[in-house]
């Protein structure tokens, strides 16, 4: 066992290995849709119970050398019987500076810890899009990204090339 003394410029390191270093960049907007197609039928109110759908998939891939693309894409559809009441579409990315990390552990960290840092940026955003378009704010859940990428990999397992987490 080896014991390294506090302040050690290796502390972190084991049998030679660097520590894992990952830090977040740049945080952004790629692709952003807010559409409100029936406003004129919606004057009144949206109608009796409204229905909303959400989709989230989460996506990486390497920018350069190091540096990596962590994106959340996400998607809600309002409905009621007098029609959509509000579409929104939204892929908001960030990117990591990653240095030191097991080729194992990468793709998890970029499709887990990626997301999970930049979910609550993306939950405000789109809440103030959904205010800003006229409706009450669209708050959304906390999401366990560590879970949809368990599924992720069941449904890639099973043979589904293109699954969809939502």
């Amino acid at each position: 066992m080896t014991t390294i003394p506090p302040g050690d410029p290796n502390a972190g390191m084991l049998d030679g290995q660097l520590p894992v270093q990952a830090r977040m960049v740049a945080q952004y907007i790629k692709d952003l849709s807010f559409e409100n197609p029936n406003i004129e039928r919606l004057l009144s109110g949206p109608g009796d119970d409204p229905n909303l759908k959400v989709e989230v998939n989460v996506n990486a891939r390497p920018v350069a050398d190091k540096l990596y693309e962590s994106a959340i894409n996400f998607s809600a559809k309002a409905e009621s019987k007098a029609g959509v009441i509000y579409e929104i579409e939204c892929v908001y990315a960030g990117l990591l500076h990653v240095e030191n990390m097991p080729a194992p552990a990468l793709e998890p960290f970029l499709l887990i810890h990626g997301p999970t840092m930049l979910f609550p940026f993306l939950r405000r955003l789109l809440a103030d899009v959904s205010r800003e378009g006229g409706f009450p704010p669209l708050l959304l859940d906390p999401i366990d990204f560590a879970q949809l990428y368990q599924q992720r990999q069941q449904q890639m397992a099973a043979g589904n090339d293109n699954p969809k987490v939502v």
